[in-house]
């Protein structure tokens, strides 16, 4: 596993894939303590923890939204063996165990929480806050669509995590780093150095002569893997989506009139209002705050006597539909500007809504809309033509026709890559156009062989069906076909070599008492400074690489190393090594401190949930996990 991961992360690709993999799973516990036990499963358990089953659905599911999740930040699908590649197969199951053991450990500590409780947590959560920096509900709306929840589901889902946040709070409560940890470590991180270095490059390297045919020959043979051509595969595919055959001028005026009747209010620009509320939890308080309201209580007041934020009260400007309440919204929607409810049933409690400005509603005309409308219409109408169209490619390929021919049959146009590698480049090193965005038929590709009967690949709510019609081997070139490339290759190395060379003489001369200036007008460049270098900051025109190298060298010393790229070489002397004295108090101590704080938390959660886990019995059906994760087909 850690050398699949190692593997799989070793280029952008990966790297990317892992930091989003990291930055999507909100919970995780260092201590994986969990038992496999392959008896006591019905058909659709995956796993028991004490009385509570996750069942091989409910896993599927939020594997699945996983997986979808990491996709959409990522530009493009998560396969399950990339999935499995980068261990997210075993961190989704782990944290579902986790969080299941914590719901069953808080079913039996008898834990709960009100709904208005669980609503004023959302209603103030930062991620759901608008520019206005009070709640957005669209904004709302949009980002938990965006994780696969429903309102309900993500309403019942907070529930749960504030009780496991109860059981978290009481273990992590108190929790202090030692003073010792936090001066060491804010010291080694706030320690600077400051350093007079000179940049060497080409400039100084002097002219290169053309290499002779025997060096040239030599540095290809040394070095052919890196001009090996690559494996190509010939590839013919059509696309069948409803954006692509939608023909919006086949729709009529009349079609498109009768359209824009039928939507007319989601076409109209709703009105909007300035929404504040205050939350009771029954109704005799909610109608004796009112009774005060009418005797001149101002709103704000009462809030404030409710030690209320105006993050919790206001709800910012909104349309009706936008709210999360139905009878809440009708009374909101029923009152004059500045206007003040009676006191509303709604489903978190009893509420009296405040309305400040109303932002009226527009209604646009016909004509302004007319050629979105019939785009849509067509788009519409291209859904279905589309399964049309899969129903009959799939019966053209069952009888044994290729794409081409299946394709044709049906007046598609089928289009043929010659030559494509595994990252979607042709011969010439550029990327293969024609293949549509979003589409990583490459991989798809690579992943068959000729003659093999695909399955169609999804592509904006259509299909693409696809055939390998041939494999060209990963080969080696010879030195004719690859000669510039090998001749500029040859002369980086040549660049890269001398200055290497260059910086250990000037390095070799500084250490027997030279001056870094004397050095640097022989070399023909100056002389620069660079101060206040810390261990994880940036400055510009420093790279990362000279400051830690700058670190690893004693004060007066003399250090050299290699910049951004192959053409470019640093020597420097470190002039002056400063230690801060520790301010407690300051905002880095106190950001230092919190991340410990989270660090030891995180462990000692961790240690619980895993005690927790070997108590109340927790056992793994894992051939259910390996058919949901796809590990069972390898």
């Amino acid at each position: 596993m850690l050398r699949g991961m190692r593997k799989a992360s070793s280029n952008w690709v990966g790297k990317t894939i892992m930091s989003v993999v990291m930055g999507v799973l909100i919970i995780s516990f260092g201590v994986w303590g969990i038992a496999d036990i392959f008896r006591g499963f019905g058909q659709s358990t995956l796993a028991k923890i004490g009385r509570t089953e996750i069942s091989i659905e409910q896993f599927r599911q939020i594997y699945t939204d996983k997986l979808q999740q990491i996709g959409r930040q990522f530009g493009r699908p998560l396969t399950q063996d990339q999935a499995r590649a980068f261990g997210l197969d075993r961190q989704v199951l782990q944290q579902v165990v986790a969080e299941a053991a914590l719901d069953e450990n808080a079913r039996r500590l008898g834990l709960g929480q009100s709904d208005a409780e669980t609503m004023r947590t959302i209603l103030s959560d930062p991620n759901f806050k608008g520019a206005n920096g009070a709640f957005d509900p669209a904004r709302f709306q949009q980002t938990i669509r965006q994780f696969g929840y429903s309102e309900q589901r993500y309403i019942a889902e907070q529930h749960r995590v504030a009780l496991r946040r109860q059981i978290a709070g009481t273990l992590t409560a108190g929790l202090e780093p030692p003073k010792t940890q936090l001066e060491v470590m804010s010291r080694f991180q706030n320690e600077q150095r400051s350093i007079d270095y000179v940049k060497l490059g080409p400039a100084q390297v002097g002219a290169i002569e053309p290499p002779s045919s025997e060096a040239l020959a030599g540095y290809f043979d040394d070095h052919k893997a890196q001009f090996r051509a690559p494996e190509y595969r010939k590839i013919a595919f059509v696309a069948v989506t409803p954006e692509a055959i939608a023909k919006w001028s086949d729709v009529s005026d009349e079609d498109a009139k009768k359209a824009f009747e039928e939507r007319r209010d989601k076409l109209a620009t709703p009105e909007r209002r300035e929404i504040s509320q205050i939350v009771f939890a029954n109704g005799e308080e909610a109608q004796s705050a009112r009774t005060r309201l009418d005797g001149g209580l101002s709103f704000d007041d009462l809030a404030k006597e409710r030690s209320l934020k105006p993050s919790d009260v206001e709800l910012g400007t909104i349309t009706k539909a936008e709210m999360l309440d139905p009878a809440v919204a009708d009374a909101a929607f029923s009152l004059a500007a500045n206007g003040i409810s009676q006191p509303v049933k709604g489903r978190f409690g009893v509420v009296v809504v405040k309305v400040g400005k109303i932002e009226p509603g527009s209604q646009p005309s016909y004509e302004s809309v007319a050629a979105k409308l019939k785009r849509e219409i067509a788009v519409e109408r291209a859904r279905a033509a589309v399964q049309d169209l899969h129903n009959k490619m799939e019966d053209a390929r069952g009888g044994g026709a290729g794409v081409i021919e299946s394709s044709q049959k049906l007046g598609l146009a089928p289009v043929t890559v010659e030559a494509v590698d595994r990252s979607g480049r042709g011969p010439d090193g550029q990327p293969v156009t024609g293949i549509p965005q979003g589409l990583d038929l490459a991989s798809a590709a690579f992943a068959s062989d000729v003659g093999v009967d695909n399955e169609a690949l999804s592509l904006g709510g259509g299909f693409v069906w696809f055939d390998v019609l041939g494999i060209t081997p990963s080969r080696e070139r010879s030195l004719d076909e690859v000669k510039d490339q090998v001749e500029a290759r040859w002369r980086e190395a040549q660049v890269t070599s001398r200055l290497r060379t260059k910086a250990a003489e000037m390095v070799q001369k500084l250490g027997q008492d030279g001056k870094l200036a004397d050095e640097a007008n022989a070399a023909g460049v100056k002389v620069e400074t660079a101060t206040g270098l810390k261990r994880e900051g940036t400055v510009p025109g420093i790279p990362a690489s000279v400051i830690e190298a700058a670190f690893r060298t004693l004060k007066d010393g003399i250090g050299q190393t290699q910049g951004t790229g192959s053409a470019e070489w640093f020597v420097f002397r470190v002039t002056d090594v400063a230690l801060p004295p520790v301010d407690m108090a300051s905002e880095d101590v106190t950001k230092l401190k919190e991340t410990l704080i989270r660090r030891i938390g995180d462990e000692q959660v961790g240690q619980y949930v895993s005690r927790l886990e070997t108590e109340i019995g927790t056992s793994i059906n894992e051939t259910a996990v390996a058919q949901v994760t796809g590990a069972a087909s390898n």
